[in-house]
């Protein structure tokens, strides 16, 4: 009697301390689970910068990490300022380009949009009309998918080339979007270095790096005050 009493208490014991091991793993895996879900939560709710244009977006001819979309990551990282500032320059892009390559950019929604497009369509005589159009049509394509996400437009300027006429035509296009879709406006985005030997490439057209900074200082005003 003793023996079968002994061998149930054993029995009792070894069930008893699988219970709790298997109650203290599974607390332990939701503990887990749930650090990984925070993760996973704090990750999505980061929010991103999308500069949308062309070569001076993606800053032609320097490192991309010293081009004004670089420097704005790295003036909010300085403050602790938690966005991700995603480059979406591509060298020779067109409004009409930028059109039809928008949604791929669009698959996460962007806090902050910055939109540089059309410096190539003047220099291509394209009709302003024409790139009105389309700057439109980014605009309303941004806003249609993401309601709030807050716009703004880098207003450019181009040399006469084309005639006076034509050049006036071309930068009256952004004051005139941002006003029909209320929209933020920078009226040009570069303010003291267009023109500038020192502070462009050889090209005369692309800045350097110590122009990519004066034209930092030209849009972080704008950047800030959106955040």
């Amino acid at each position: 009697m003793k023996l079968y009493k002994s061998f149930n208490y054993l029995i009792f014991s070894v069930i008893a301390l699988f219970l709790v091991t298997s109650c203290g793993g599974s607390q332990e895996q939701k503990k887990e689970e749930a650090t990984e879900n925070t993760s996973t939560v704090q990750k999505t709710e980061q929010k991103t910068i999308l500069f949308f244009g062309n070569s001076l977006t993606a800053g032609y001819g320097i490192d991309p990490e010293d081009a004004f979309a670089g420097l704005v990551q790295e003036r909010l990282d300085s403050l602790g300022k938690d966005f991700k500032v995603i480059n979406g320059g591509l060298s020779g892009e067109t409004t009409a380009g930028g059109l039809s390559r928008l949604d791929w950019f669009l698959e996460e929604e962007p806090y902050i949009f910055v939109l540089e497009l059309g410096g190539n369509d003047g220099l291509r005589g394209i009709l302003p009309s024409e790139s009105k159009s389309n700057l439109l049509a980014i605009i309303d394509k941004v806003r249609g998918k993401y309601p709030n996400t807050k716009i703004i437009l880098a207003g450019m300027q181009i040399p006469p080339n084309m005639g006076q006429e034509y050049t006036e035509e071309f930068k009256a296009i952004y004051p005139s979007v941002a006003k029909e879709k209320n929209v933020t406006l920078i009226p040009f985005l570069l303010e003291g270095v267009a023109g500038n030997p020192e502070l462009n490439l050889p090209d005369g057209i692309h800045p350097t790096e110590e122009g990519h900074k004066i034209v930092f200082e030209t849009i972080w005003p704008f950047i800030e005050g959106a955040l």
